[in-house]
């Protein structure tokens, strides 16, 4: 990430706890905040990765669940990544999810 400045959001809340809250609701407040948010790239980044991490993992989940063990661990892997997404969003941190990063970078930046 060539701009790691984290700018005002247009939310009227703090930009760390506004990119929190991208993952809070997974990609249905991602999706929220990617449309409502108008100023902060650092917000817009993580709405985006949360609706494309978030995407793909619940259609893993919803196939694959049905696997008794498979369908445990699935569900513990979703449950550690949205836990680390959301503090290390709220700590400032431009996380780099594989895969949905370069795709969240790219349309925060248009912006």
């Amino acid at each position: 990430m060539e701009n790691n400045e984290i700018t005002e959001s247009s939310t009227n809340l703090d930009p760390k706890l506004a990119a929190m809250l991208c993952y809070l609701g997974i990609f249905i407040t991602g999706i929220i905040f990617f449309m409502i948010e108008k100023k902060s790239r650092y917000v817009r980044y993580h709405a985006m990765q949360s609706i494309i991490v978030f995407g793909i993992l619940s259609i893993i989940s919803f196939v694959l669940g049905f696997i008794p063990v498979i369908g445990m661990i699935i569900n513990l892997v979703y449950l550690v990544i949205w836990i680390v997404l959301m503090v290390s969003a709220y700590q400032g941190k431009w996380v780099k999810a594989p895969f949905a990063s370069d795709i969240a970078e790219r349309q925060s930046a248009k912006f």
